[in-house]
């Protein structure tokens, strides 16, 4: 994991999170998340960790139609797309799917959340890669990604001969994941006191 340049899970350059464990507690119960999703994510693990760079291509071929989403990947002077920066974001977010399938919700983790939370918003976005893009990810863009991320992910999940029952659990532990992770993102986007 070490040769993901910018990929700083579990090591002390990232600050602790404002969120403590016990609020992530709460958190999984209103999203209804539990043991059970953890073990269908675990289980989609085997299957996406072979099909990384496919899904990465649905997913960047679909930001990359939306010039609104693509702005967040592009120079702040021309606007046009910044290859480097897009190939050092597609590493560290192919980690982040084998991260999100590993389901392991320890204060490591909770505090990388937080890390890439600060790294989507004007706090810390570019400043990993030097990348002279645009200063935020706005997370109205952010938040309604969860649809097309984990939409897409869910025919990856069928393609292994699981049954549709386990397919329906992979997919609906992800949409939970999903929406945990960008919560967690938002704080840095929320007024103190309101998170």
């Amino acid at each position: 994991m070490s040769n993901i340049p910018g990929y700083t899970h579990g090591t002390p350059v990232i600050s602790r999170s404002p969120v403590s464990l016990a609020d992530f507690e709460q958190m999984k119960a209103s999203v209804l998340f539990g043991e059970e999703d953890v073990k269908y994510l675990r289980m989609s693990h085997d299957i996406v960790k072979g099909r990384v760079e496919a899904i990465l291509d649905v997913w960047y071929g679909f930001v990359g139609s939306q010039p609104h989403l693509l702005a967040s990947f592009s120079a702040k002077t021309d606007g046009k797309p910044l290859g480097d920066y897009l190939g050092s974001v597609r590493r560290r977010f192919a980690q982040w799917i084998l991260d999100t399938s590993s389901a392991r919700y320890d204060q490591a983790w909770l505090d990388y959340q937080h890390e890439i939370g600060l790294r989507h918003h004007r706090v810390k976005k570019n400043k990993i890669d030097g990348a002279p893009s645009t200063d935020l990810v706005p997370f109205r863009n952010l938040f309604a990604l969860i649809f097309p991320v984990t939409f897409t992910l869910r025919p990856f999940l069928a393609e292994q001969g699981h049954s549709a029952e386990d397919v329906e659990k992979m997919y609906a532990a992800w949409v939970k994941s999903c929406l945990l992770q960008v919560t967690l993102w938002s704080h840095p986007y929320i007024k103190d006191g309101d998170f």
